[in-house]
């Protein structure tokens, strides 16, 4: 009976091992679908163990007092088996052993010996002649059923599993180098198609990349998600239009705006009110052709005219040019005073207007304050900077085919206003990353250029101050830090990149740079390549419509295409924290900061800076210069965007909390 309980003891431990056989091939073919590789090969392992000993501890396989551990990894247990099957087929042996009492037999003989078995030791199937139970018959059998299924259960499960990784790319080369680890590009992008490695961290790294794909990918999802506006804002520029007109106007206003295209843009529309504001008719304003730019263009070689025209009608008087009897007389020049109200021009220029007939301003640049406007004139500058300045049908296709190039593949791309241009340069005495030859260009440029009225510079307090355009190292690795892969699609919306070698940087971690020369044949660009602010137009188009706008330096086409798109539903906008941003470079440079650690400050420190709705700040007491002061085309908010539902005032307040905390 001692016997019988043994070995159903042995049976139950054959089927519990090969039911964790079973257990552990299901559960191999799950890490093996999820990357576990070194992980795999251990439960191989296992499995392995456990189906041997099932098989070797099977009833009928085990002698009496071995245990399944013994029979499955001992050579003791073999041997006894064998004994055991010998002693079974000499029934004469067997037979000559009847008289022996039990209690003499002890161990028997030394293991292995041919007669060392005793009576005893035998199977009762055997000793009395009989058959096994049906259990012990047939458990040989239902092991190996067990063992076959078993096999073909994880046979099954590895051909699921190599199907299905197969259309994710997992182990071939698709999506290689897309998610930076830190580092420099190049040694730490995990390429899931290489050659196989024996360093184990690169296994485990290769590991959590794969089951991070799908939090990384929301990761990813988020950063080119529009800041939290939705239907809760709204575009309000409706006034009064004829509130301080009169049946005829009191005179003529000729403008000639300065600048480049963009700040000629915002120029325009300040004059457009400065205009209503003196009861003035305007004539079709002149461009700036003496910058640095040198662009010929007019304002109808730029702007669709016919539509600034008829979009103002009901505000402001627009001609094309003086009437006749107007042409003789000799306009009064004059310049506005910088950052003036509206009573400035509404009773000192309209004086003059009344006095003259023909007003010119010869500079149109931040000629209107930014605060202090009443509604109805702020309105009017937003209504004629984002409605009645339109660009001609040209520019405005070339634009859109151009961004739908950008768009083909599917993917989102970012609109970079790398403003590394050698005007601003030598204007602002920035020389970080650049060769000695260079920086002594930039210099002797700055001396040359006589308005400019700062000639000793020190470029690398500008710098630590926060008054320097990124370089393109510097943009590279904010937006690395930010978590932007290096298969992003990026549009360069700049001219000129300066210096030698000033982009292989950024070409390191952004292949996939694009400009409206490589997006468009020579052929397509032919009536815009010999006219800068041509060109800057159809950057602007190309950046206001973006994904995401990101601009390095505070400059004019980055108010004007941050503002735009703020109006147009706030659309994501990332304003870099430059003083912050150069400071962190230069530790993680020096070794203080570990990539980690910079990654960790670099996107604390631009949660809030995605463009959102905030509004507009002004000048503190002790900092009453309006060049502190945010622009109005910077950010046209509330003066041009309403909120209009209750969740949106809620929302309003919140942003006016958030605009008091950011710095100024």
């Amino acid at each position: 009976r001692e016997r019988e309980e043994e070995e159903v003891v042995s049976f139950l431990s054959s089927s519990l091992s090969l039911s964790l056989s079973l257990a552990c091939s299901l559960a191999l073919g799950v890490l093996f679908l999820l990357g576990f590789s070194i992980l795999s090969v251990l439960l191989a392992c296992t499995f392995a163990l456990f189906l041997l000993g099932g098989l070797a501890a099977t009833p009928g396989m085990v002698p009496a007092g071995a245990s399944p551990t013994t029979a499955a990894c001992g050579f003791t247990a073999r041997r006894r088996v064998a004994d055991l099957s010998v002693n079974v087929e000499m029934p004469s042996q067997v037979a000559d052993l009847p008289g022996q009492d039990d209690a003499d037999s002890g161990d028997g003989g030394a293991p292995g010996s041919s007669g060392g078995h005793q009576y005893h030791h035998l199977p009762q199937w055997v000793r009395s002649g009989g058959k096994r139970a049906w259990w012990r018959r047939k458990g040989r059998a239902a092991m190996g059923v067990a063992a076959l299924v078993s096999v073909l259960c994880l046979a099954t499960v590895f051909v699921t599993a190599s199907r299905l990784r197969a259309p994710f790319g997992v182990g071939s080369g698709a999506g290689a180098g897309v998610f930076p680890v830190g580092g420099s590009r190049g040694s730490n992008v995990i390429n899931a198609g290489g050659a196989v490695s024996n360093n184990v961290v690169e296994e485990v790294s290769v590991t959590r990349r794969r089951m991070g794909d799908v939090s990384t990918m929301t990761a990813l999802s988020e950063l080119w998600r529009k800041p939290e506006a939705g239907s809760y804002y709204s575009q309000c520029v409706g006034r009064r239009r004829n509130r301080y007109g009169t049946d005829a106007p009191d005179g003529y206003l000729l403008v000639r705006a300065n600048g480049g295209l963009n700040q000629m843009r915002m120029g325009i529309a300040d004059a457009v009110a400065a205009a209503k504001m003196m009861n003035a008719a305007l004539v079709l304003p002149y461009l700036d052709h003496t910058s640095f730019w040198t662009d010929p263009s007019g304002f109808k070689d730029i702007f669709n005219w016919k539509h600034f025209i008829d979009a103002l009608k009901n505000d402001v008087e627009i001609v094309e040019s003086l009437p006749p009897e107007y042409r003789e007389i000799k306009p009064r020049d004059k310049a506005p005073i910088s950052w003036s109200k509206s009573g400035y021009y509404r009773q000192d220029l309209r004086r003059l207007l009344k006095r003259f007939k023909v007003v010119k301003f010869t500079h149109t640049d931040s000629r209107l304050a930014n605060n202090g406007i009443p509604p109805s004139f702020q309105k009017l500058r937003c209504y004629a900077n984002y409605r009645a300045l339109r660009y001609t049908p040209e520019i405005e296709e070339m634009g859109q085919a151009l961004v739908d190039r950008l768009r083909s593949s599917g993917e989102p791309y970012i609109a970079l206003h790398l403003r590394y241009e050698k005007d601003m340069l030598s204007f602002t005495g920035c020389n970080h990353g650049l060769t000695a030859q260079e920086s002594a260009e930039l210099e002797a440029m700055r001396w040359s250029t006589k308005h400019w009225r700062e000639k000793v510079i020190d470029g690398t307090d500008v710098r630590l101050r926060g008054g320097c355009p990124m370089t393109p190292r510097e943009a590279a690795v904010f937006l690395k830090a930010i978590g932007y892969p290096p298969a992003t699609n990026v549009y360069i919306a700049a001219g000129e990149i300066y210096g030698s070698s000033s982009m292989d940087a950024f070409l390191a971690e952004y292949p996939n740079v694009h400009t409206h020369t490589s997006l468009a044949t020579a052929e397509e660009l032919g009536p815009f390549k010999p006219y800068s602010n041509r060109l800057a137009a159809l950057d602007y188009i190309i950046a206001l419509e973006s994904d995401v706008f990101v601009y390095t330096y505070d400059g004019n086409m980055a108010k004007a295409v941050q503002g735009h798109r703020k109006f147009e539903g706030f659309r994501t906008t990332i304003d870099p924290d430059r003083q912050k941003l150069v400071k962190l470079i230069d530790k993680m440079d020096a070794g203080e900061l570990s990539w980690e650690q910079f990654t960790s400050r670099v996107k604390k420190d631009h949660a809030h800076r995605r463009g959102g709705p905030s509004e507009r700040r002004p000048g503190t007491p002790s900092r009453l210069d309006p060049k502190h002061e945010e622009n109005f085309y910077a950010n046209p908010y509330p003066d041009c965007i309403c909120a209009n539902t209750t969740q949106g005032i809620t929302m309003r307040v919140d942003a006016v909390k958030k605009s008091r905390l950011l710095p100024g």
